[in-house]
This record gives structure tokens, sequence and C-alpha cells, in this order.
């Protein structure tokens, strides 16, 4: 499996998000695909965003580069777009036509995921997007693992 190349982009407190189809189930996670020859993994990321969600994006910062235990590694950035954009259904180029695994794209709160989506978007680094880290210290000490 070739590198990956993600994008966390963040507007007014909301998260770019995709939904998913994967294994017969529905996540939600971030635009990202793989990286092709001659291409840096920023470029890649920035190339992802505008395929999947139709946004043009600027690199702000890098924020993780994950090695996956299937030898490949995911790059992670914080992407920014301006605010006259709108996020748009795109298509994953990695799927076949009829295979489509991306099923809509959508700006969330982070309170409103479910706590395996958000375990998938503190893998990628969103703690290190600023505003993040005090959101989840404002959430107190309860424990809210599924019993």
């Amino acid at each position: 499996m070739k590198n990956r190349s993600m994008a966390i982009v963040v507007r007014n407190g909301e998260i770019l998000v995709e939904k998913t189809l994967f294994q017969g189930r529905y996540f939600y996670t971030i635009p990202g695909g793989g990286i092709e020859a001659g291409e840096t993994p920023e470029e890649a990321a920035i190339r992802e965003l505008r395929e999947e969600c139709g946004l043009n994006g600027k690199i702000k910062k890098p924020l993780n580069i994950l090695h996956r235990k299937e030898g490949y590694v995911e790059y992670v950035f914080e992407v920014e777009v301006s605010e006259e954009q709108i996020a748009v259904t795109g298509s994953d180029p990695e799927d076949s036509p009829e295979e489509q695994t991306l099923v809509e794209v959508c700006w969330m709160k982070l309170r409103d995921m479910n706590e395996k989506d958000r375990a998938f978007l503190w893998s990628y680094g969103l703690m290190d997007v600023e505003g993040f880290f005090d959101e989840v210290i404002s959430w107190g000490d309860a424990i809210s693992y599924p019993n």
C-alpha cells in the first residue's frame, strides 16, 4: 500500500469530516488518500481535499506522522480554507465508480461525534489544533466508555 496524506480542516469550531462506508459500517474521517509518484505529502493533502471536498486549501502546519502496521506512512496536516468556500461531496479516485466509499462531507462539532469517530481524529493529531485541548479539558473526568 502506498503512503497517504490527510487534511484536518477546522472552521468556526467545526471539523470538516467525510462520512464513509468501510467494511459495512459508517464512520467519519478526514479527507485524504494516497500520495502519487513525484508528489510531496503536502501536495497530496491539498489535492485530496480538492478531489473529495471541492475545497482549495493551504497547509497551516504538520500535525502527525503515523507509521501503520501494514507498512505505509500517513502524513497529517492542518489545512486552512477560506470562509467563502463551500464543501461539496466529491469522489475518491481510489475507489471504482460503483464502489465509492465516500458518502458525504460535512462540518461537525466534536461534541456531536461518537467516541469511535473522535478516537480516529485524536490519532490524526486533532489535539494539536488550536482550541481542541481546551474543549477536551472542559468535558471533566466522567468515564463515558461504552459498557
